[in-house]
């Protein structure tokens, strides 16, 4: 496998952490809905020239799959972009990135459940990991302070956010629609614009702006996390696969904090370490163990 391979997952992951700055950016500039809105119209802005005649001599296979690819935008698209949102008003980009590197054991948990899959030893062992990294970093280093305190609203809705991405990944496995990739994206955000809509259109004045402090975070989310991510990553799995592209999700919350210090200037703490690393440790586990946990019994006849 070339190296060059692995150059795709990798800047895609550059590019996430990016975002996950941008969205600490926005917290203070614009409503999480309205970024959220501005994004998915830029996509589809730049996306249309492309998409549009092969979109209309599929339309057919979409018309088939229309309310599937439509749950599939809710979840992506607009739940996950906008509860990232608001978590960042809240949340550090360094939470913010450690809970979302949990999505490859999300998805792993969610496809027992939708997919009838079989509960692994690493799946066990990277749960039961995570959770404990997931509330020692909450807990600033107290686990106790969770139980007294309860968890941080920021933290939470990003759980919230990385869950929905998670049962995305799975329905689509489930589903297995066989709409081109990127004309599932492009119906997927006409889907999630849609549903945004409504909540777009009931903005405080002045909460929705574009200026010039939000049109480069625009930007940046609809051109750089949006096209141009989704194009390395497909891209990568393409190249290496799907499992090999996802361990490097585990490179979000590092490349995170760093970019955090320098642009942020946020402060890296002891509980970011030994909480990140243990959750982390988790996903690891869970993709690298593939045992089943629970043998088949035998019958003996």
């Amino acid at each position: 496998m070339p190296l060059t391979s692995y150059l795709y997952p990798f800047l895609a992951i550059v590019l996430w952490a990016g975002n996950v700055i941008v969205s600490k950016m926005a917290a203070s500039a614009i409503a999480p809905t309205a970024i959220t809105f501005y994004r998915l119209i830029l996509l589809l802005l730049l996306m249309s020239p492309f998409i549009l005649r092969p979109l209309w001599r599929n339309r057919a296979q979409i018309r088939r799959h229309w309310w599937q690819l439509a749950i599939s935008g809710l979840l992506a698209m607009a739940l996950f972009q906008s509860l990232s949102y608001r978590a960042a008003e809240s949340s550090t980009a360094t939470n913010m990135a450690i809970v979302t590197a949990l999505i490859p054991l999300l998805t792993a948990l969610l496809s027992v459940i939708v997919l009838g899959e079989a509960i692994t030893v690493g799946m066990a062992g990277g749960a039961v990991l995570s959770f404990a990294g997931l509330l020692y970093l909450v807990g600033h280093g107290d686990v106790g302070a969770v139980l007294r305190d309860g968890v941080h609203i920021g933290d939470a809705l990003m759980l919230l956010a990385a869950l929905s991405y998670a049962l995305y990944g799975v329905l689509l496995r489930h589903w297995k629609m066989t709409v081109p990739v990127w004309q599932a994206i492009y119906v997927q955000a006409i889907a999630a614009l849609l549903l945004m809509l409504p909540q777009f259109l009931l903005l405080p004045a002045g909460t929705a702006l574009l200026d010039a402090r939000t049109l480069p975070l625009i930007a940046y989310s609809g051109i750089g996390s949006s096209i141009l991510l989704s194009f390395l990553w497909i891209e990568g799995v393409k190249r290496l696969g799907p499992n090999r592209c996802s361990i490097f999700i585990n490179l979000l919350p590092l490349l995170t904090a760093l970019f955090a210090i320098l642009w942020l200037h946020e402060a890296m703490h002891a509980y970011h370490l030994i909480g990140g690393g243990v959750s982390l440790a988790g996903v690891l586990l869970t993709q690298l163990v593939q045992r089943p946990l629970l043998r088949p019994r035998v019958r003996v006849s």
